[in-house]
């Protein structure tokens, strides 16, 4: 008395799952690309645009938290810097992180 088993037919397995399977990962590349990477690239051309326009007379910040005042453009991307009276350094232009505001108390050399 053998007992027979009906055995659904199978093509690799449903189709659904496999479309489940590659939808997961876009929708996570998707979330990823406009939290992070979309962001990154606006920051990064907001960036050179201020590189690009900056000129003589700007107050700027550099990345190691030095505030001055351009004094003059150099060849190879070189910008000479006020930071005080009588001190004046060279820096790479790609070390500018930011434009500080106008008015800032130190720009003035005023101190509390």
């Amino acid at each position: 008395m053998g007992m027979a088993y009906a055995q659904g037919a199978t093509n690799g397995g449903p189709p659904s799952s496999m479309l489940g399977a590659l939808i997961t990962p876009i929708a996570i590349f998707v979330v990823f690309y406009f939290l992070m990477i979309r962001p990154q690239q606006k920051k990064s051309r907001e960036q050179k645009n201020m590189l690009e326009n900056l000129k003589t007379g700007d107050q700027i910040v550099t990345t190691g938290g030095l505030y001055g005042t351009i004094v003059k453009f150099g060849e190879n991307n070189r910008v000479k810097v006020k930071l005080a009276e009588n001190i004046t350094v060279e820096i790479a232009r790609g070390a500018i992180t930011e434009k500080a505001a106008e008015t800032t108390e130190v720009a003035k050399g005023k101190s509390d």
